[in-house]
C-alpha cells in the first residue's frame, strides 16, 4: 500500500504540471484579451465594418473550393510579384482605409489589423497579408468558427523583423441580428501593452 501513495502522488504532480503552465499562458494572454475587449470590439459594430464584410458575403457566396483556391494563388503570387492589381484593390478599399486609420490611432499597440468575410477572405486590411485565405487557419476557425461573440487570443511570438513580442487576436464579427458574417483579427504588440 506504501507504494501506492508516491505513484499516486507522483500522477498528481504530473497533472498539476501542465495546469500550471496553462494557467501561466492564460496570464499572458490576459491584457492582450483585455486589449481587444476594451479598445477593438467597440468598434467593430462600425458600418465602416459591417456593411464591407455583408457585401463581400454576399458577392462570394457561391465561390467553390476552387474559387477559394484560384485566389489564394493569385494574391500570393501577387505579393512575390510586381502586379498588385488585387492586392491593391484590397489595400485602397474603404474598410483598408478605416482599419488603417484604427491602427494608427492605437499608439503602437496594433501592429496589422485584416478582416475575413464567411468564408475566410480578406475583406480589408491595414498592412498586406501574405496570403488572401485565412479559412484554413485557426485564427478563423477558433473565431468566426467559435460563433458569436467568440474571441482567440493566439500564443506570444517573436517578430523577427520588428524584434517586438506579438499576439494575434481574433473576434467573430456579427451584424445586428447576432449572426457571425465574418471575423477580424488585430495583431498586438505585447510590448506596448
Amino acid at each position: 500500500m506504501k507504494k501506492l501513495v508516491p505513484a499516486f502522488l507522483l500522477a498528481c504532480t504530473a497533472f498539476a504540471v501542465p495546469m500550471d503552465v496553462s494557467m501561466a499562458e492564460d496570464a499572458k494572454l490576459a491584457p492582450i484579451f483585455d486589449y481587444v475587449k476594451s479598445d477593438v470590439t467597440p468598434w467593430l459594430n462600425d458600418p465602416a465594418i459591417i456593411e464591407a464584410v455583408k457585401a463581400q458575403d454576399a458577392a462570394n457566396a457561391n465561390l467553390s473550393a476552387a474559387d477559394i483556391d484560384a485566389l489564394d494563388k493569385k494574391w500570393r503570387a501577387e505579393v512575390d510579384g510586381s502586379d498588385h492589381s488585387m492586392i491593391d484593390g484590397v489595400l485602397n478599399n474603404a474598410l483598408s482605409k478605416f482599419l488603417q486609420a484604427k491602427k494608427e490611432a492605437s499608439g503602437g499597440k496594433i501592429t496589422e489589423i485584416f478582416v475575413m468575410d464567411a468564408k475566410g477572405l480578406n475583406v480589408g486590411q491595414s498592412d498586406v497579408t501574405s496570403d488572401y485565405w485565412q479559412g484554413d487557419e485557426g485564427k478563423f476557425q477558433k473565431s468566426f468558427g467559435a460563433g458569436k461573440d467568440a474571441v482567440f487570443v493566439d500564443e506570444i511570438e517573436k517578430d523577427e523583423s520588428t524584434q517586438t513580442l506579438q499576439s494575434q487576436a481574433s473576434v467573430t464579427i456579427s451584424d445586428d441580428k447576432g449572426t457571425p458574417i465574418g471575423a477580424i483579427t488585430v495583431g498586438v504588440n505585447v510590448d506596448a501593452l
